[in-house]
């Protein structure tokens, strides 16, 4: 008989268990897509007063709202239990970045919509563990900031005060604390940072803002009732890739010259050097483009190494005259024509190889995408068919036109070239391991690597000699307004006022540009200058490029790419 009465029991529990099979499957639905972020799929699966209550909208930004307050990262359901009270219990751990790792059920009110069972949602469901009419409400703190070091271990900035070890004048590089910017209230939020914290706003203080704040640490809160208290935790220091050897030589070649220098090292990505707008400073990159240009036209084999060209003044694309700096005669090979910086060449040569190819090779350099630097601009050349006609393609691929670019870009292009034609993401952070996107083959960046060696040895950019280095590098000088000499005013009254300039050759109607890497079999700097309304880039950027590059290979990083 207890045999018999035992075996009844087990064959009732079983029996219980399996009731609510449809409620079970509905909770673990529902919290599966809630883990997944897929608010759409859980506002479906709820009764249809509950939707008509709390529409999607309303229902996602409760959920978010909750998230945020508590510094949500990850959620984790469990197996949904019976059905109890037209309720089912699903276990759920929550992983916060403010507050650990809470354990806490929620009880979804599970009720017959029409054939089927629907969750009758309401608030206080947004986050597990709270009770009908409970809010979520917190209050968090940091700990001391985080300190950040050059690449030898100096202190650039530590303590409340932000002190450094460093007695050299780095020009804005650390960088400012200050108050929340707009643009990043809710990122910040969701991590627990205080609303009146001071955070990082510009240079190294910024771009390593998020590893500096640490981890928040408060109390959190269902009304009145606390689900967890931590203590916030201080960041570890970190350790950039700044070389304080090639900074201070960056800033004295620039000698207080509006402008900007970015120094980088080639297969690694890490950013060595950053001066002035190197960052952010956006301008026509002039013919620094033709190594793009160049990398279009081989890829698509619209030129090739046996190619030779007319030697002349000026080509004509569209009715237009396009002329070489200067008024200057050159052409012959490809070689000879890229290290002259011939316009009569490179003009014709872009629109050969069409827009498609050359916004393809400009976007596969890293243009019209964030840099992954913050604080940096993007770098932006336009869709292939909003650039135009030949004319049109043809500015573009002599770096005029709606180009735009960064002396962060250019050196970006000079370390690609350098690696081989592999891109390396950026980093300022030492030691991170960079991935790599093929940009061109080999054999192509072998042959740019090749003809940017002549720009110096018998070219544009002889005054970015140095004794005894195989730097190789381009020159730009890009046009602001009109630098092909004098010019005769229009007689159309609606003419644009820049259509002449006051005299010929006018400096400051040109920014000058220069971009490198060295050595070139053995790449372990590239550098990009950019230095508006300063004259040509042979003349002014080259010898900032030099002294650079000079600094960078005295006792400067060891090489990460072998060529």
């Amino acid at each position: 008989m207890l045999l018999l009465a035992f075996g009844a029991f087990v064959v009732g529990v079983a029996v219980g268990a399996g009731g609510g099979e449809a409620e079970r499957d509905l909770a673990a639905q529902y919290t599966k897509a809630w883990a997944a972020g897929d608010y759409a799929s859980m506002h479906a699966l709820l009764t249809g007063e509950a939707q008509e209550r709390y529409p999607l909208e309303r229902f996602e930004k409760t959920h978010r709202d909750a998230a945020s307050t508590a510094t949500l990262l990850r959620l984790r359901p469990g197996l949904p239990g019976a059905v109890e009270d037209d309720e089912v219990d699903v276990p759920m751990a929550v992983r916060t970045n403010a507050f650990g790792t809470l354990r806490q059920p929620i009880s979804l009110p599970v009720v017959e919509d029409g054939d089927e069972p629907r969750v009758d949602w309401a608030p206080h469901l947004a986050f597990p563990g709270l009770a009908p009419g409970e809010e979520l409400r917190r209050d968090t703190s940091l700990a001391e900031r985080g300190s950040i070091a050059a690449r030898d271990g100096t202190l650039l900035a530590t303590g409340e005060g932000r002190t450094s070890e460093s007695d050299e004048d780095l020009g804005g590089l650390v960088g400012e604390l200050g108050a929340i910017p707009e643009g990043r209230r809710a990122e910040l939020r969701a991590l627990g940072v205080p609303s009146d914290a001071r955070v990082g706003v510009s240079g190294l203080e910024r771009a390593f803002d998020e590893q500096l704040i640490g981890t928040p640490g408060g109390t959190l809160r269902a009304a009145d009732r606390v689900l967890a208290r931590t203590e916030p935790q201080a960041a570890g220091g970190v350790r950039s890739s700044i070389d304080l050897d090639v900074q201070q030589a960056a800033r004295e070649a620039m000698a207080d010259r509006y402008g900007g220098v970015a120094v980088l090292q080639p297969g690694s990505g890490e950013v060595l050097a950053l001066t002035g707008i190197a960052l952010d400073g956006l301008q026509p990159p002039g013919s620094t483009f033709k190594m793009i240009t160049l990398v279009a036209a081989l890829e698509s084999g619209a030129a090739s190494r046996k190619d030779t060209f007319p030697v002349q003044t000026s080509a004509t694309l569209e009715g237009v005259e396009l002329e070489n700096a200067n008024g200057e005669t050159c052409g012959g090979t490809l070689k000879n024509s890229f290290a002259h910086s011939c316009n009569s060449v490179f003009a014709p040569l872009g629109a050969k190889a069409g827009a498609d190819a050359l916004v393809k090779a400009a976007e596969e350099f890293g243009f019209n995408e964030n840099p992954g630097i913050p604080g940096a601009a993007t770098s932006t050349i336009p869709a292939a068919g909003d650039i135009g006609d030949d004319l049109a393609v043809g500015s573009t691929a002599i770096g005029q036109g709606k180009v735009q670019a960064t002396a962060l870009m250019m050196a970006w292009v000079a370390a690609t070239v350098a690696d081989g034609g592999e891109r390396p993401t950026l980093t300022l952070e030492l030691g991170a391991t960079p991935k790599r996107t093929r940009v061109m083959s080999e054999e192509v960046a072998d042959t740019v690597g090749e003809y940017m060696r002549a720009v110096i040895t018998d070219g544009t950019g002889v005054a970015a000699a140095i004794d005894g280095v195989t730097i190789a590098g381009k020159t730009g000088t890009a046009e602001l307004r009109q630098t092909q000499g004098d010019c005769v005013p229009s007689t159309d009254p609606n003419a644009p006022p820049e259509t002449c300039t006051t005299g010929q050759n006018d400096p400051s109607d040109t920014t000058a540009w220069f971009s490198a890497f060295a050595p070139l079999n053995r790449p372990r700097v590239a550098v990009g200058v950019v230095l508006p309304g300063n004259g040509t880039g042979g003349e002014t950027a080259a010898p900032v490029a030099a002294q650079v590059v000079r600094s960078a290979l005295k006792d400067g990083p060891t090489a990460t790419t072998v060529r």
